[in-house]
């Protein structure tokens, strides 16, 4: 059956491997890419399909109520698959409310249009809302992240984070609206903005740059290839239950320092260095504030309901990663240099919409 999807943020990491699985694998969909180019959004992540008959999209900020109706009441979307998101704990930090009007606003706009356009009837809707496993806070060493885990959020990205999701949840209990969450965990994989840890020191072994460990190292996140994560979210979009929610991880814990030396490990056999050539590049810094010790999702329910597991194993993973940016050091320019934004200029000659 043919729907027209809205995904959001879908010029971002996550949101790009989505929109090119969505227009890839069903061609009787048209998918609207609806995304503001902030400075994570690269449209050069979604060249191979660009011109795909069943693929548009639209520069707009869900800020913009003005421009979620604009495009609604154009495309009469049966779906929103909601990726747009601030996401860099470090950037919080700074600047908390860029992350409640993004995560916050953002979210209760996109909430607000399309329970307007559907309020007349519901039926074969759905607004899917991507989280993250930060809303939960942290783990000792023993223990994982459930469905039924209660939220305590660390810092203001995960607290806009959450804040977004429990709006989500109220709008289906308040109005009926169909939704679907998923909480998810660290992503990585190929077109990763190189700010978050593994492209960043990708790059920073390429460049011979040094290698900024937070603390002592310790902290552990599970890692989800981002194509097993998109295989997931097209999984919970079609088959996951109205209202419910499910997180997605890797079953893939890591502490970091054991994956900064694996990762290193890895460049250096890819570039033909001598081995522990990049160690030396290791430098620690001063800790995070309110930095979460460790995280770990239980993935089961996914696993048990929708069939969904991990495709690749961590060091399987690693490796295509680490030879996506090695075989597109373009790509790592453009993005470091800030030459990706022209893209979108040559593309679309600058014209809105």
């Amino acid at each position: 059956m043919s729907k027209t999807i809205i995904i959001t943020g879908g010029a971002g990491f996550i949101g790009s491997h989505v929109v090119r699985l969505f227009v890839t694998k069903y061609p009787d969909y048209k998918i609207i890419n609806l995304d503001a180019l902030t400075y994570a959004g690269n449209l050069e992540n979604l060249r191979d399909i660009e011109n795909a008959p069943n693929y548009i999209f639209e520069k707009a900020d869900i800020l913009d109520k003005d421009a979620l109706e604009r495009i609604f009441k154009l495309y009469q979307p049966d779906g929103v698959i909601h990726l747009a998101a601030e996401s860099h704990v470090d950037r919080s930090i700074a600047s908390p409310l860029d992350f409640v009007y993004t995560n916050v606003i953002g979210t209760v706009n996109l909430l607000n249009t399309a329970k307007h356009f559907w309020k007349d009837n519901f039926e074969g809707k759905r607004f899917y809302h991507v989280s993250t496993d930060e809303v939960y806070g942290a783990l000792g060493d023993t223990g994982f992240f459930t469905e039924e885990t209660k939220y305590d959020p660390h810092s203001p990205y995960s607290a806009s984070k959450a804040s977004s999701d429990h709006f989500v949840r109220a709008y289906h209990d308040t109005y009926g609206l169909p939704i679907v969450v998923s909480n998810c965990s660290n992503n990585y994989g190929p077109n990763h903005f190189p700010e978050k840890l593994i492209p960043l020191f990708i790059n920073n072994i390429i460049t011979k740059k040094s290698l900024p460990v937070y603390g002592d190292g310790l902290y552990t996140r599970d890692w989800l290839f981002v194509k097993d994560h998109a295989i997931a979210i097209d999984l919970v979009f079609h088959k996951g239950k109205n209202g419910d929610t499910y997180n997605i991880g890797g079953f893939n814990e890591w502490k970091n320092i054991d994956l900064v030396k694996l990762l290193c490990s890895q460049m250096d056999k890819k570039l033909g260095n001598a081995p522990g050539t990049s160690e030396q590049l290791i430098t620690y810094i001063k800790d995070r504030p309110g930095h979460d010790r460790r995280y770990a999702i239980d993935a089961s329910k996914i696993n048990k309901e929708l069939g969904w597991k991990p495709s690749v194993t961590f060091e399987e993973g690693l490796s295509q990663t680490i030879d996506w940016y090695l075989q597109n050091e373009e790509w790592l320019k453009h993005v470091t240099s800030g030459e990706y934004k022209r893209y979108y200029e040559e593309q679309y000659k600058g014209e809105e919409g």
